[in-house]
């Protein structure tokens, strides 16, 4: 597995657990076994490494569920965002792609976890993007864009962000 000099930060929606690396790993991926589906509350994670001493926490730590003997995910403990998947054993922690301010520097490149990914994993690219909106949807959107209380995809000096 390659290692690469990139500035890379990233935290929870709410803001308060960042992270920075200085150093990343080649090895972007999508785990589709059911620990990791349980674990982001959806049907795969996306996931990228930084090695385990470039990672710092600049902004609160992490809450910790261990989900086996090796493992521990961690998540913030006010949202509830998924953060990492940590093998206690290795030299690395996988971060969420989500978690990233910029996802879409790792691209994935494999698929692990096979065994539990949903059978209709590899139609989802064929779903229609331009169809019918629901009545009320851009009325629903705007409230929501009005009152975002997510914290922004980049660090800032104070927390919580004023509003």
């Amino acid at each position: 597995m390659e290692r690469y000099a990139m500035s890379v930060s990233g935290g929870c929606q709410c803001g308060a657990v960042r992270y920075h690396s200085e150093e990343m790993l080649d090895n972007a991926h999508i785990c589709h076994c059911r620990m990791c589906q349980k674990a982001m509350g959806n049907i795969f994670a996306a996931l990228v490494a930084a090695p385990r001493e470039a990672l710092v926490w600049t902004r609160g730590e992490p809450a910790r569920f261990r989900s086996s003997q090796h493992v521990e995910r961690g998540f913030c403990r006010d949202c509830g965002t998924p953060l990492f998947y940590d093998n206690l054993e290795g030299d690395r922690i996988n971060l969420t792609i989500g978690s990233l301010d910029h996802p879409e520097f790792f691209p994935p490149a494999a698929n692990t976890g096979q065994e539990g990914q949903v059978p209709w994993f590899t139609t989802l690219t064929s779903i229609d993007n331009g169809g019918a909106t629901e009545t009320g949807q851009e009325a629903w959107a705007d409230a929501i864009k009005s009152s975002n209380l997510q914290h922004p995809d980049h660090d800032t000096a104070v927390w919580p962000v004023p509003r």
